[in-house]
């Protein structure tokens, strides 16, 4: 299992002008990083300031911008491209591409599908995958074993859905989506009216409405609509064991780390990024490139791009918001102090037997 370097640069010329130094006769025999790459390994180097890594690298090629050609020539071939980051990241796709076993097609006999159902040439239904009435699934879609597709579900060309993935009744994927293990998506949402002590359950009859080209990490949950539909944009990136609420809607290209937590009825705009552990109160609005850091807390709308971090330790609320409150004013307190220190301390020089 193995490609000619050659072969690397010609197959994504298409997309990028990467130059080669070295010989394209070359053989990779596997994708490694930096640090760890053999002689028969490629990898790359993401940034200038892991050049000094280079001359001890054994890679047999390393993919590095313009600015570090002159190092890695020094240790051996390379490829010199504008974006090597993503100049990688295109090499393993086409590495999986090239090396991955053939498609499974065909419906297992342990499979249940309802008469009803419609689906396109290149089906692939794993073991005990369940598919419901109407449920529609395009050309070369994949079921993993004990997955649920409910009723009136849509799934689109190319998407690959992996085992126990659960796609409620009505619910909508795009095409070429990724749904890994133990995801869930249209549960009803979080929704119950308090009365009297106990709590009302208010039924969710809106859908989840997923857009191509979509990657769910495994065990995330995306609740379906109370009365308008979750949606979910083209390109959307959502990382494991995420929670999404009822009417929430998620722009395009936005990416989430893992434990993110987004509240109903919140608005993510797109091209933003929220990392790890964060929380997004509901109903709330984040503009588009607005990029959250890791265990931030968003109480308030964001309006305005930008990188946004907020931590606060917890207390009773009455507490927390009187101190959130002066938290708010320390930079003009800070301000304030500084000018009545410079008034004292010219006051002093002016009269120092008074000081």
């Amino acid at each position: 299992m193995t490609l000619r370097l050659g072969d690397i640069v010609a197959s994504l010329a298409g997309e990028f002008d990467a130059r080669l130094v070295g010989d394209p006769e070359l053989l990779i025999e596997r994708l490694a990083p930096l640090e760890s790459a053999g002689p028969a390994e490629l990898t790359f180097l993401s940034h200038i300031k892991y050049q000094g890594k280079l001359s001890q690298s054994a890679a047999a090629c390393v993919v590095v911008s313009p600015q570090a050609e002159q190092a890695a020539t020094q240790r051996g071939a390379c490829l010199v491209v504008s974006d090597p980051y993503l100049y990688f990241a295109r090499i393993t796709q086409l590495w999986k591409k090239r090396h991955a076993q053939p498609g499974r097609v065909g419906i297992h006999p342990s499979a249940v599908i309802d008469p009803l159902a419609e689906l396109s040439p290149g089906v692939f239904v794993g073991a005990f995958a369940c598919i419901g009435a109407r449920a529609v699934l395009g050309a070369d879609v994949h079921i993993g074993a004990h997955s649920v597709i409910g009723d009136d579900v849509r799934v689109g060309g190319d998407t690959r859905l992996s085992s126990r993935v659960t796609v409620n009744n009505g619910c909508v994927i795009g095409e070429r989506c990724i749904v890994h293990p133990g995801a869930v998506i249209g549960a009803d949402g979080f929704g119950f009216a308090p009365h009297e002590g106990a709590w009302v359950k208010i039924e969710q009859i809106g859908v989840v409405r997923i857009g191509n080209d979509v990657e769910i990490g495994a065990n995330t949950c995306i609740d379906r609509g109370a009365l308008h539909d979750t949606v979910i944009e083209d390109g959307v990136k959502l990382d494991n064991l995420i929670q999404i609420g009822h009417n929430v809607h998620i722009g395009r290209h936005t990416a989430l780390a893992g434990c993110v937590g987004v509240a109903g009825s919140a608005t993510i705009g797109a091209h933003c990024t929220v990392g790890g552990g964060a929380v997004v109160l509901g109903h709330l609005s984040l503009a588009d490139h607005v990029h959250v850091s890791a265990a931030s807390v968003v109480t308030r709308s964001i309006r305005k791009p930008g990188h946004y971090t907020g931590l606060f330790p917890i207390d009773d609320n009455a507490s927390w918001e009187k101190n959130a409150a002066t938290l708010k004013q320390l930079h003009g307190l800070r301000e304030r102090l500084k000018v009545l220190e410079q008034t004292i301390a010219t006051a002093s020089r002016k009269n120092p037997e008074k000081s």
